[in-house]
């Protein structure tokens, strides 16, 4: 007889699972003795934190560059220096500053990516805090950014404020909106990267669309490199009177330090104007100026040192050879994307049609006008009233040429790229 009892059921021999349960599934460890269950932190709280967080870090080296200025000639205080750091955080995102000389809204494009920066590690870190770490919804991604854009904007509003009681005039209402819009994007991307909903937008877009953005976007990165390239030359060049626009103001060691280091905050506003002038369209400095591979015309500057290797003259001579670069890098982003796809279609064992090259090359062509356009309106702006109150190129010139510059080299390069392949693999 059986010594099992309706009280006592049989235990399960080795190797057999309860019904119900599935064979393999994941293990979830559980809490260590004594520890309690980490709980999640409530939405505004993180964002808020987050989104403060942010603000300091990309509050902090403005502060440190205005301080050596400001203190270097002996006529400023610690605490101008961070009223002056608030105003040039504002200005990094685009608020423009009302002073005394007029309307100052030219941003520095170093600080602007910087607070980019800060503002997607501030969307890592409120996902993680919420919870949403992995969670792959779409609705977490959006709610975390608009949290933490809504902390920055009032983080900015503040801002303002307090710069206005002692400083020059600013909206706080505009500070607000300007930085609510530059948080929410700014957040959103961290967040689509911790939710997982980053990879499932990828997997989701089709590959033509995406390599002929990746193809754009390497245009971009391609022309920007090759106009700081020319920028950081011609300022080389020009390094004496850089040198001495730098010692003309007086402010000692510490001062000239701060004056060079607001210089590299310009510096990447630079590289797309060079960018702008490689392309045609050039760019402006001052109303009624412009400077262009065919024309320069410019009138009294100030003693920047960045304006320290503007051009004398139209190009001539070896210089033309600056007006192939943006063809031949525009080539070079169609090459590579030629080889991306040949690669790939071998990897499937299938042909690549001529549609399929020519269609994803094409698309460089809009992606790149779409992002130079919009360095460009970000690195434009006044510098006070009177004669500087345009300064920079036009957006809609720069997007319209590298457009169409970017679509024809790319379309070149790849096929070019396609051409070329069965000679290479053949040897």
């Amino acid at each position: 007889m059986s010594s099992v009892t309706p009280d006592q059921p049989r235990r399960p021999s080795a190797g057999t699972r309860p019904p119900g349960r599935p064979g393999a599934g994941p293990r979830v460890p559980a809490p260590r003795a004594g520890e309690p269950p980490r709980s999640r932190a409530p939405l505004p709280v993180a964002a808020g934190v987050a989104a403060l967080w942010a603000a300091l870090t990309g509050w902090l080296p403005v502060v440190v560059v205005l301080a050596l200025v400001r203190l270097g000639d002996g006529t400023g205080s610690l605490w101008g220096a961070l009223g002056a750091g608030g105003a040039g955080w504002l200005l990094g995102h685009g608020v423009p500053l009302e002073t005394a000389a007029g309307p100052l809204g030219l941003s520095p494009l170093a600080l602007t990516g910087l607070s980019i920066w800060r503002l997607t590690r501030a969307g890592v870190h409120a996902s993680r805090a919420v919870g949403a770490r992995g969670g792959r919804s779409p609705r977490a991604a959006l709610t975390v950014a608009g949290a933490v854009g809504i902390a920055y904007a009032l983080v900015g509003a503040l801002a303002a404020v307090l710069v206005g009681i002692s400083g020059p005039h600013v909206s706080p209402l505009r500070a607000a909106l300007t930085c609510l819009a530059v948080g929410v994007p700014g957040a959103l991307l961290g967040a689509l990267g911790t939710t997982g909903v980053g990879a499932l937008l990828t997997r989701a877009t089709p590959g033509w669309l995406a390599h002929g953005a990746r193809a754009g976007v390497v245009a971009v990165l391609l022309l920007l490199g090759a106009g700081a390239g020319a920028a950081g030359l011609a300022v080389a060049t020009g390094g004496g009177d850089a040198a001495d626009m730098i010692g003309a103001y007086r402010t000692g060691a510490a001062g000239q330090a701060g004056i060079t280091l607001v210089s590299l905050a310009y510096a990447p506003n630079a590289a797309v104007w060079s960018a702008s002038y490689l392309l045609g369209p050039g760019f402006a400095v001052g109303v009624d100026t412009a400077v262009r591979t065919s024309e320069v015309s410019v009138g009294a500057l100030p003693a920047v040192p960045l304006l320290a290797g503007l051009p004398r003259g139209p190009v001539d001579g070896v210089g033309g050879a600056l007006l192939a670069v943006p063809v031949l890098v525009a080539m070079a982003a169609g090459w590579l994307l030629g080889r991306r796809l040949l690669r790939d279609a071998a990897e499937r064992r299938a042909e690549l049609g001529w549609a399929a090259l020519v269609g994803s090359a094409a698309l460089a062509g809009p992606v790149a006008g779409l992002l130079l356009g919009a360095a460009a309106a970000a690195s434009r702006g006044p510098v006070g009233g009177g004669r500087l109150a345009e300064v920079g190129p036009v957006p809609w010139q720069v997007a319209a040429v590298a457009t169409g510059v970017v679509a024809v080299g790319a379309v070149l390069g790849s096929a070019a790229a396609k051409v070329l392949a069965p000679r290479a693999t053949s040897r």
